[in-house]
């Protein structure tokens, strides 16, 4: 079966692999049809990665069709022809986070794509656990993890109906952080340093936007009589802007760092201090989160349609995957679509 394998940073390369010749009890054959590509991809791609070793199979955001169930299929709800999406989050029961009932940072966390090989093939084997099958199209439930992401970040939040919000970063995780938060935001603001990726929000109608590049702060106080936002979500992994993030923050507000960096994070104390900033990390999603995106998909309340500005092959993806990497190239959200 095709299967695309990064090799080390900057090479993927497209091949053949096998799978084991029988299924567990609790496990499902599925066929992969579509493949959301993310900044984890990027990253692993650029080697900036956390938590990352080559080579590995990407792809974590997937819509799948289940081909044979193990003989426990009835206690899953899972059957042949289903079509799913893919919690790619394994963790183990058993630590502290998942005592908590947050098995999003579980000690153990392994993500496929990621600490295990992923979807960038024809077929692989999943715990049904893992599967959620919904009434969606395949494009739809290749985007549930990536939604689940931002609406998890949005939950950690604890965001109250009547905020001023800002998310910094227009790709896929912040779309999918401004989607949920404008479910509850009196206003919400989105920062990009993109003159194409603004015009896409805007088009969206997701957010009033603003260019990076200006004075932001200034622009705000304008915005709000002389407030700031009470809430700032930062999903661009970069930590220059997730440092800066602190100063569009109100006196009291709190910021939340939906990307992640392999660098340190140095805050001005003072500037964080005299305000009682509470600065939060929100780390994957839960099955909770998974649930509320696939409501929000099949009430229509979030459409991600529009998002999907790339198609690929195989073929197509090993060829161009790099270009992809580059702004210019204009990719919000790409797909991966084995035929």
């Amino acid at each position: 079966m095709k299967t695309i394998t990064l090799d080390e940073p900057f090479k993927l390369s497209l091949g053949e692999s096998s799978l084991p010749s029988e299924l567990a009890a609790n496990e499902a054959l599925v066929k992969v049809h579509k493949v959301g590509i993310c900044g984890t991809d990027l990253h692993a791609f650029a080697g900036l990665q956390n938590f990352f070793s080559y080579p590995r199979i990407l792809g974590h955001e997937l819509g799948v069709e289940v081909l044979e169930v193990g003989v426990e299929a009835a206690n899953y709800d899972i059957s042949i022809g289903d079509y799913a999406a893919v919690n790619p989050y394994f963790h183990d029961g058993e630590c502290s986070a998942c005592r908590q009932g947050k098995t999003n940072c579980c000690t153990h966390m392994k993500v496929i794509g990621v600490h295990e090989d992923g979807g960038m093939r024809e077929r692989f084997i999943i715990p049904m656990s893992n599967l959620y099958k919904a009434d969606l199209n395949l494009s739809q439930l290749a985007q549930v993890e990536m939604l689940a992401v931002g609406a998890h970040a949005v939950r950690r939040s604890r965001l109250e109906a009547g905020e001023t919000v800002i998310v910094i970063g227009a790709g896929p995780i912040g779309l999918g952080t401004a989607a949920f938060a404008r479910l509850k935001a009196k206003r919400i603001f989105m920062i990009d340093i993109s003159p194409e990726r603004l015009d896409f929000v805007e088009k969206l109608g997701l957010a009033e936007v603003i260019d990076g590049k200006e004075d932001v702060v200034a622009i705000l106080k304008e915005e709000l009589n002389g407030d700031m936002p009470t809430t700032v979500f930062d999903a661009t992994g970069n930590a220059k802007s997730m440092v800066n993030a602190v100063n569009y923050i109100s006196h009291g507000g709190q910021l939340v760092l939906v990307g992640h960096t392999k660098g340190d994070l140095v805050f001005n104390n003072p500037a964080i201090h005299s305000r009682e900033l509470s600065i939060h990390c929100s780390r994957n999603a839960t099955v909770e989160d998974f649930k509320t995106v696939v409501d929000a998909l099949k009430s229509g309340e979030i459409d991600v349609e529009q998002w999907i500005t790339h198609r690929a092959t195989p073929e197509e993806l090993v060829e161009n995957f790099e270009s992809w990497t580059k702004p210019e190239t204009g990719v919000v959200k790409g797909l991966l679509e084995f035929v």
